[in-house]
């Protein structure tokens, strides 16, 4: 729960705690030290990215990171034995950068995004930003804005659902 509030000291504790058995998993699949490595990396960056994702659905918080590692070490398994393609079989040799179109959107998505923010005080639009754009903990925020841990906790939260309804209208 903590880690999907991006809690980095819960991250750690997690990592600290699953990271030797998910590599175990890893190396298990891949028989190669540094493409486990490799992998574990890869999942402890999806965990970060994801964590807000996982529903216990009768399965522990474990079994949900051995599956996350254990399919991960089969995607690079997967892509060690795809090989190499010829470069004269590929036709479509996009840069990879977005369309005109993908532009658009994105720009109306961000406009739309700092419209939201905008409908919440400054000092709490500051503190989302700090925490889920720059990283500050909650701890530092709370010294920041001179307020008790809980009370930030309480302001992330709910400015938290406030820009989830003004984005869902």
């Amino acid at each position: 729960m903590r880690v999907s509030l991006g809690d980095r000291e819960a991250f750690s504790l997690l990592y600290d705690a699953t990271s030797s058995k998910l590599f175990g998993v890893c190396l298990r699949v891949l028989n190669n030290r540094a493409e486990a490595e490799d992998a574990l990396q890869d999942v402890f960056v999806k965990v970060w990215n994801k964590a807000d994702r996982y529903k216990a659905g009768g399965y522990s918080p474990m079994t949900w990171l051995i599956t996350l590692a254990r399919n991960t070490a089969i995607d690079r398994l997967r892509a060690r034995k795809t090989g190499n393609v010829d470069i004269d079989d590929v036709h479509d040799l996009s840069d990879g950068s977005p369309t005109p179109e993908a532009e658009a959107i994105a720009s109306s998505e961000r406009k739309r995004l700092n419209d939201c923010f905008e409908e919440l005080e400054s000092d709490k639009s500051e503190a989302v930003r700090r925490a889920y754009l720059d990283g500050d903990s909650y701890k530092d925020l709370a010294a920041r804005y001179d307020v008790p841990l809980n009370t930030m906790r309480t302001w992330l939260r709910r400015s938290l659902m406030t820009l989830k309804d003004c984005l869902s209208r």
